[in-house]
Formats: structure tokens, C-alpha cells, sequence
């Protein structure tokens, strides 16, 4: 495994995950005193771990027919739009 590869998707998944729609309703689960926060977190990571398959599955099927190039354009372009977005919206 390449640890220079790994640890480049650990970050920006990582930065990307941090105080999005996910992270904010974790939170509120977190929040109730009804709820485990062990149970939060399992059930929270669960749907994260699928979540990331899906992705990888979807990914791995569009890598087939289209250039990795164009792939990480269409995806910083997305990043790009989406920050934009969230700081015209405020």
C-alpha cells in the first residue's frame, strides 16, 4: 500500500467530511441524552464505511469509461463550486 496515497485520501476526505450535513446530524444524535454515544458512533461510521463503497463502486465503473484527468477536473471543479456556494449563501 502506498502510504503517501493513503494518507492523501485520509486528509481530504477528512477536510470534506468536517462540518458538512453528516457531521451536523451526528451531532444531534450525539446530543440526545436517550441515545448511546457508542451506538452513535457505530451506526454513524456504518453509514460513512457504505457510503465510501458506493463511491468507490460508482468510481471505479466511471474510471472504465472515462480519463482519470477529466474525473479529478469535474471533481475540483465540483469542490470549487460548492465552497463558492456555501460562502455566497451566508
Amino acid at each position: 500500500m502506498n502510504t503517501k496515497v493513503f494518507l492523501t485520501i485520509f486528509i481530504t476526505v477528512l477536510f470534506a467530511e468536517l462540518g458538512d450535513k453528516t457531521q451536523l446530524a451526528t451531532l444531534l444524535f450525539a446530543t440526545n441524552k436517550d441515545h448511546s454515544k457508542l451506538f452513535v458512533f457505530l451506526a454513524s461510521a456504518s453509514a460513512l464505511v457504505i457510503a465510501s463503497g458506493i463511491a468507490v463502486l460508482i468510481g471505479n465503473n466511471l474510471g472504465k469509461y472515462l480519463n482519470p484527468k477529466y474525473l479529478s477536473w469535474i471533481a475540483g471543479t465540483s469542490f470549487v463550486i460548492i465552497g463558492l456556494w456555501t460562502i455566497i449563501k451566508s
